[in-house]
This record gives C-alpha cells, structure tokens and sequence, in this order.
C-alpha cells in the first residue's frame, strides 16, 4: 500500500502543478474586462481546488504511514526527516489554505474581474509554496520525478 500512495502522491503533483498553472493563465487573460467568474471560467480554478485537495488526502495518509515521518526527538536533527515532518506538511498545508481561500473568494467577488485578480494571487502564492516544499530529486532525500 505504501508505494503506491508514494507513487499516487508523486504522479498528483504533476497534476496540482498543471492546473494551477492553467488556473493563472486563465485568471491573467480574464484579468482585464468585464469576465464574470461563472460555471464556465469557474472549471479551470475548480479543478485545481479539487486536484490540491485530492493531493492533502493522499498526503496525510502518507504522512501517517510513511517510515519517513518519525516523530521523535532525532527527527529534528535529521534535515531529512525534519523536512518530511515539519516543512514540507505545514507548507502544503499553507498551500492548499491559500488555494482555498482565493478559490472561495473568487465566488463571492461581485466586480467583473476582480474574481480572477483574486485567483491569481491566492493560487500563485499556494503555487510559490508548492514549488518551494516539494521535495525534488535534488533536494537529497530520496525522491524521485515521479
């Protein structure tokens, strides 16, 4: 079960990346104008929301299972497992909070336009974070591309 969620949680990431990315193309050509945040421009951000959430599911239980979560006094000392531990969780965390928070945001937004300046800044700041506490190949810890 366990290589599987790591592999799942891996393949995901590309996935999250993806439509984040979609997400703030869609939001900077709709910037401007008089766009109405509706069913239809609404898909794109939508699913990157659900992409970051299906990601946090595969996460935490990740995180529960995981032989690189420890949680012991050691832990600390070990960049590896400090990463795994504490960073990378509270910044995805933080992540998928400010994702959140815009993509809800966004629907209450009233002012053609500003529902996708909300967008945009709420998922680039998740994105920055994502893209900051993944734990890429060269990173050391023993991850793959995929």
């Amino acid at each position: 079960m366990h290589p599987f969620l790591v592999h799942l949680h891996s393949g995901l990431r590309w996935v999250v990346l993806i439509t984040i990315l979609l997400a703030l193309f869609q939001a900077i050509r709709k910037w401007s104008g008089s766009h109405v945040f509706d069913a239809k421009t609404r898909k794109i951000p939508l699913f990157a929301f659900i992409s970051c959430h299906l990601q946090l599911l595969a996460g935490l239980v990740l995180y529960a299972i995981s032989p690189r979560v420890v949680f012991s006094m050691e832990s600390m000392k070990n960049a590896a497992s400090r990463f795994f531990l504490v960073e990378h969780t509270s910044m995805m965390l933080l992540a998928i909070v400010l994702i959140t928070l815009g993509y809800l945001r966004a629907k209450k937004v009233e002012v053609p336009g500003n529902a996708f300046r909300t967008v945009f800044w709420f998922y680039l700041a998740g994105m920055l974070l994502i893209l900051a506490s993944i734990p890429w190949p060269s990173m050391g810890y023993g991850t793959g591309w995929f």
